[in-house]
């Protein structure tokens, strides 16, 4: 019987269903009484301190020496809560109602903020990798990672009020246009990176085009032309209207044509020969106007300063042929030991850069008829053969070139002094370059390993983009009249045009208007003082 008993006893004191009778109050029912006495003893002390005294600060400071001394008997000591204050005012510190140190967790991010101290303890990638991480593989896994994952940089993680409620559907708020319309309005940002396509936007089938790093078989003219040569002939593709025509064929199987330059005006095209020859045609009539002789060896290289058409040769010479005269011949160039396979007039007609595979990068004045002539400057720094050379257009004496196999870089000349600006490994064959004037950039094609495109910011030299595509080296380069699209000749037997330097249309808008605003009459006049 004392055995059950003791049990009932023990399932009674362990029991949580029911009200516990006995034990310390509850801290709100502690809570509520202690605010109750503070108040009555609050209404006390007022009594008191409101009488009619007229040195308040004498019983101020009475009041405060009672309290540091509760064992004097008097009234004061018995109350010392009497003198402070209520601990929990009334009303909140924070005019939102929350707590200003303690965020809302309803609306906090708690798995953000592990994530980003994760990757921040992970440290950097490394940055070996980065370097070879081409321009469109980083773009694509930024894009791919926003998302995935939102904008992860500008999120925050710590919220310290609720967010405000949506408004219901098909609410319209008539205050808007007051509150959020400026006097002046603000022109949207313009955008920092372009879209460049990363496909060609058309592909031309381009067979027998010769696998010869040293030959120049590309030209864009004035008038929208492409020449493009395919073995021993030479065929024009009229971007325009997209008629392909053959221009001309050689008469023997065994020679090829080596070269084709367009004349400024894009009228006549001169082309050079295996057999030595430069042959003038007048692209309108489909008609050859002369044949040029001098050369020993194949000429692989021709460039226009006006009326002087300059041919390079395998034997290492350049010569100088005017195209007014019967005796076309005024001038030869001696400074190649072996073929001459970059050539190029700089825009002002001062200089002209001439690459040899002979390594060499020589700059030469404008003299052509100087009996003993000799180059301005002779560059030596490429350690394989120089091919691609091209001016910039908006600084005459600026020159890039670019080195073979055996070098990969692109230097940058001033030859106003002679100096070396800057030099860039691209990592593989530099075949090509050209000069984007609208964005102020440059454009590289490349052989083994990626036989890509490179866009480059100049003259910071960082990659734009890379332009993929080509299974074999990107051999030759020309620019459309308009500067917009870039053709590309690879060894792969196809010509790929990339629009990648597309005309931005509110520069071009702005063009048109100040060309209108020239032929008005009233412009004309208030210019005239």
């Amino acid at each position: 019987m004392n055995h059950f008993n003791l049990e009932n006893e023990i399932s009674g004191a362990v029991r949580m269903d029911a009200p516990i009778t006995r034990g310390p109050a509850m801290r709100w029912q502690r809570k509520m009484n202690e605010s109750g006495a503070d108040a009555s003893s609050s209404g006390n002390i007022l009594n008191v301190s409101c009488g009619p005294s007229k040195t308040p600060m004498k019983n101020m400071n009475r009041s405060m020496t009672q309290s540091k001394t509760p064992n004097t008997g008097s009234s004061a000591s018995k109350t010392p809560k009497s003198g402070g204050k209520n601990k929990t005012p009334n009303k909140p510190k924070t005019p939102s109602g929350g707590d200003r140190f303690i965020p809302n967790r309803s609306t906090t991010h708690f798995e953000l903020g592990h994530y980003k101290l994760t990757t921040e303890n992970q440290g950097q990638p490394n940055e070996e990798n980065v370097d070879l991480m081409s321009p469109s593989k980083m773009e694509y896994q930024k894009i791919m990672s926003e998302n995935l994952n939102g904008d992860l940089l500008s999120s925050k993680i710590i919220s310290y009020k609720s967010k405000a409620p949506g408004a219901p559907e098909g609410y319209h708020n008539g205050l808007k246009v007051l509150y959020s319309s400026c006097k002046t309005p603000i022109v949207s940002a313009k955008k920092t990176v372009r879209h460049i396509p990363q496909v060609p936007e058309r592909i031309l089938d381009a067979p027998e085009v010769l696998d010869d790093y040293y030959l120049n078989l590309l030209d864009w003219s004035a008038n929208n032309q492409l020449a493009v040569c395919l073995g021993g002939s030479v065929y024009l593709w009229n971007a325009s209207t997209g008629e392909i025509n053959q221009l001309l064929q050689l008469e023997t199987s065994e020679d090829y044509v080596g070269a084709v330059a367009w004349v400024k005006e894009g009228n006549y095209l001169a082309v050079g020969c295996s057999t030595g020859e430069v042959q003038l045609w007048d692209v309108a009539q489909e008609k050859r106007l002369r044949n040029m002789t001098g050369h020993v060896a194949r000429v692989g290289s021709l460039s226009w300063n006006g009326p002087i058409l300059s041919s390079g040769s395998r034997s290492g010479n350049i010569h100088h042929h005017d195209v007014r005269m019967v005796e076309h011949h005024v001038g030869t160039f001696s400074g190649h030991s072996q073929e001459v396979c970059g050539l190029k007039w700089s825009p002002d007609g001062r200089y002209l850069a001439s690459g040899g595979n002979d390594n060499l990068l020589n700059i030469w004045g404008a003299n052509i008829t100087d009996t003993s002539p000799q180059p301005t400057y002779v560059f030596s720094q490429h350690l394989a053969a120089v091919k691609a050379v091209a001016w910039c257009p908006w600084q005459p004496s600026i020159l890039a070139s670019g080195g073979g196999t055996a070098d990969r870089h692109i230097r940058f000349w001033n030859c106003a002094t002679g100096s070396c600006l800057n030099s860039v490994d691209t990592k593989s064959q530099v075949c090509a370059i050209l000069w984007s004037k609208e964005y102020k950039e440059l454009i590289s094609s490349h052989g083994f390993a990626l036989n890509q495109l490179t866009i480059w910011k100049y003259p910071t030299m960082t990659k734009v983009a890379e332009l993929t595509g080509h299974t074999s080296r990107v051999l030759h380069m020309a620019m459309s009249p308009d500067g917009s699209t870039v053709v590309s000749a690879g060894a792969d037997e196809t010509l790929r045009l990339w629009k990648c330097f597309a005309i931005d249309e509110e520069k071009k808008k702005a063009m048109k208007s100040v060309g209108k605003d020239k032929h008005n009459p009233i412009t004309q006049r208030s210019l005239i003082r």
